[in-house]
């Protein structure tokens, strides 16, 4: 979800980082990015190594950063990245099941679909605190197909993080990257599906992997 279907992990990085600076905690870009693609648990044992243990001074810098966040999304949703809708609908009209497997919490995953318009396009929603173990691990994308009912061989999974493209190719499902914050590992041009620019770019392929016009 986050960084293929929303524009939300620059925004999200943005406030950590301004908040980070407001309460001079030492947050860097690149200790942020480390924890991309992670579950909430796991993210948050990143960052208290980050923060060398000041949980209080982590607690702090989150609540500053989740009210930069509402300050300027309180009233509007994350912007839907170029060419999701129209894929998610090509897919839906061709009776193809789709799933969302996302590191974020379940509860903020619907949240965040249903205000962009999205949530009606999936037969499952599977959130990173359902399962015991988080991306790169496989547990998460196991769960996305059973809850849809399918095979996994059938499966093509879109991810943005390196992360996330582990764990789907872990449970065994094919996968198209579109890097978002963070460039493709030069193993996943051998290992993948695809490394695309956008999810624009999927109509080229569509007819191919799903038989849809998209």
């Amino acid at each position: 979800m986050d960084g293929l279907l929303l524009d939300s992990e620059r925004p999200i990085r943005d406030a950590w980082l301004n908040a980070a600076v407001e309460l001079d905690a030492p947050l860097t870009e690149a200790d942020y990015l480390s924890v991309v693609g992670r579950n909430e648990r796991e993210g948050n044992a990143r960052l208290l190594e980050v923060f060398g243990g000041n949980a209080a001074l982590l607690g702090a810098t989150r609540h500053r950063a989740d009210a930069l966040l509402a300050e300027r999304f309180g009233a509007t949703p994350f912007d839907v990245k170029p060419g999701a809708v129209r894929l998610l609908r090509a897919l839906q009209n061709a009776a193809v099941p789709c799933a969302v497997a996302s590191s974020t919490v379940h509860r903020e995953v619907e949240r965040r679909l249903e205000r962009a318009g999205l949530l009606g396009f999936f037969g499952a929603v599977c959130g990173g605190d359902e399962v015991a173990r988080g991306k790169p691990e496989p547990d998460l994308y196991r769960l996305a197909v059973q809850r849809l009912g399918v095979e996994v061989h059938r499966c093509v999974a879109f991810e943005d993080s390196n992360y996330g493209a582990r764990a789907a190719l872990a449970a065994g499902l094919a996968v198209v990257v579109v890097p978002d914050l963070k460039p493709a590992e030069p193993e996943w041009q051998a290992r993948c599906l695809a490394v695309l620019g956008s999810l624009e770019q999927v109509s080229e392929r569509s007819l191919g992997w799903f038989g849809v016009d998209a």
